[in-house]
């Protein structure tokens, strides 16, 4: 099989968001061919370079979504019209579309109605086919003719309050961010030998990612599956709080009905966990289509740490690990807890260290250890904060905020030759905690379950649904439920080792590479089942190769001829004429 890998800032670029679960999937899936489709974010991305791809890919087409370069493509006066047209058609579906959030049920987003979707689907349709024919819209999206076009949509009779009350400022906003969105549109990746060769498409992320994959399937028929880790309509929803409320509701309307023709064209979609699921039925996902897969991780560098040790080395293992345990009572107390991850405003370290002071309280010489990196300018000024928090809440203990000696609270980054691995953070812990108050699927609480180690974490996200009953969960921002969930498992040493190995035997039942890619081989066996041919496959002599095609289509050939045998004469009967009557 081969199939069309498309991905937006991931795989295969060595610093992609995402490209770790595409490249095990890539390398697990072994006897099918990709092609990838990849859009870069940055010059920067662009000049770290790709992962070491496997020999199954095929062929790797990128290009950039940051910038696009004049295609030198000057339409005439027909095709002037028909970008007007399809664009203003977009447009006023844009006008038209329901405001989000204004669905009857509370939580629930307004799924565009039938007329919008349909206005929406036949002008991006339009606008693709248009830039096949003459070869690029990148001159046509910026000019003056598409700011004109969203104007006269906006004021048409029928648009939104929000769209008639847009200014120039307003309309140049929206219509430069349509320019990057549609730039897709322009590629030459939708030919025979390109997207037209694949049995299958699969995007890695919805929004601008699936685009391509939207027109595979409209010029060839190609198969979607789509995976959603994040719902990126969800996060467009959330992104622009600054902008005017014109721009918001016609990007909102934007990504909504871009997002609803997703749904709606993809065979299956696929949430890696029962949160984004619940958000793409919201969103307006088909229930019928929605298939589960968790994301895979690689569990053989927590191996050591986890309970699958040979019977003749364990008791190596518990000598060592008794002498190690030894040295962190006489250096840093009897416990450790342990934190690790992106230091950001969202995993709340502030609420964790305001539990750690009520955790010292009730259990003196308890260590924490905040392990990762800050995540920009902003993870930097919140790591800052959170050092003179650390400082001011224990000012008897610290050498100062960068201490690590007797200061309980230390701040250390992972990396570097000869330095901790996350296994090794790990396994130095007595329990890992989880503070976030916002969280998609948290991977590093699951690196904690290969490790055999018991959980404490706040309730966001996919949180109960990866634990399972194998860890204590407390609600966000409650630094008093917090500190009593982790005293709790400090002073039980049995339910900590229950718990730990209960962790891991479901994170290795559920969240393994191995039954991640079993997941999606079966998914795209399934799908491509499901698809009518498009095609037929033919071998060197140019006959049609059996099995190439779905069990249900005929193929003809010597295999399939019936074997002659003498039939009696009794057994022949001579049919009766039909006589045709004519009126």
């Amino acid at each position: 099989m081969r199939i069309g890998l498309l991905t937006e800032g991931g795989y295969p670029y060595v610093g992609g968001e995402g490209g770790v679960w595409c490249d095990r999937l890539v390398r697990g899936l072994d006897r099918h061919e990709f092609d990838v489709y990849a859009f870069s974010t940055g010059q920067a991305q662009e000049d770290a370079g790709w992962v070491e791809l496997p020999p199954q890919v095929q062929r790797v087409r990128t290009a950039p979504l940051w910038v696009a370069e004049e295609d030198g493509v000057v339409h005439g006066r027909r095709a002037r019209r028909r970008f007007t047209e399809h664009y203003g058609e977009l447009a006023a579906a844009l006008c038209t579309a329901a405001e989000p959030g204004t669905a009857q049920k509370p939580g629930i987003a307004e799924k565009p109605g039938t007329a919008e979707a349909d206005r929406f689907a036949n002008a991006l349709h339009g606008l693709a086919e248009l830039a096949r024919d003459e070869g690029g819209l990148v001159a046509a999206l910026r000019s003056e003719r598409a700011v004109r076009a969203l104007e006269r949509a906006c004021r048409a009779p029928g648009a939104r309050r929000a769209a008639r009350e847009a200014r120039v400022p307003d309309l140049l906003t929206v219509a430069d961010h349509l320019e990057r969105a549609l730039r897709p549109l322009s590629l030459d990746w939708y030919e025979e030998d390109g997207l037209g060769a694949v049995d299958l498409c699969h995007a890695a992320s919805g929004g601008i990612a699936a685009l391509p994959g939207l027109l595979a399937g409209h010029f060839f028929g190609v198969p979607l599956v789509v995976t959603e880790y994040g719902v990126r309509l969800r996060t467009h929803y959330l992104t622009r709080p600054d902008a005017s409320p014109a721009v918001r509701s016609l990007l909102a309307a934007f990504h909504g009905l871009l997002t609803a023709e997703t749904y709606r064209a993809a065979s299956y979609l696929v949430p890696g966990n029962a949160h984004a699921r619940r958000w793409q039925e919201r969103c307006g996902a088909d229930r019928a289509k929605l298939r589960t897969i968790h994301p895979g991780l690689d569990a053989t560098p927590f191996a050591r740490v986890g309970e699958d040790r040979l019977p003749e080395d364990r008791e190596k293992d518990e000598k060592r690990e008794k002498q190690e345990r030894q040295e962190r009572q006489e250096h840093a107390g009897p416990h450790t807890l342990v934190w690790l991850g992106r230091v950001e405003p969202a995993k709340d370290l502030v609420s964790l260290l305001h539990a750690f002071a009520e955790v010292r309280a009730a259990e003196p010489g308890t260590r924490l250890r905040i392990v990762g990196r800050p995540s920009g300018p902003e993870g930097e000024a919140y790591l800052g904060h959170c050092r003179a928090l650390a400082a001011q809440l224990f000012p008897d203990e610290a050498d100062g905020p960068h201490a690590v000696g007797r200061n309980p609270v230390s701040f250390e980054e992972l990396g570097g030759p000869g330095a901790e691995t996350t296994a090794d953070v790990h396994a130095g812990g007595t329990v890992t905690v989880l503070s976030s108050v916002v969280e998609g699927f948290p991977a590093g609480l699951i690196e904690a379950m290969f490790c055999g180690r018991a959980t404490v974490s706040t309730d966001v996200g996919a949180v109960v649904e990866v634990i399972g009953g194998t860890g204590l969960v407390v609600p966000p921002r409650n630094p008093r439920a917090l500190a009593e969930a982790c005293v709790s498992l400090l002073r039980d040493p049995e339910r900590r080792a229950r718990l730990g190995a209960a962790a891991r035997a479901r994170a290795l039942e559920l969240f393994s590479v191995e039954q991640n890619v079993a997941a999606f081989r079966g998914l795209y066996l399934e799908t491509v089942a499901r698809t009518p041919v498009r095609r037929p496959v033919l071998d060197g002599a140019g006959d049609p190769q059996p099995f190439a095609a779905p069990a249900e289509a005929h193929v003809p050939g010597h295999w399939t001829e019936p074997t002659p045998r003498a039939v009696p004469t009794w057994a022949v009967e001579t049919p009766e004429p039909v006589t045709e009557t004519v009126r």
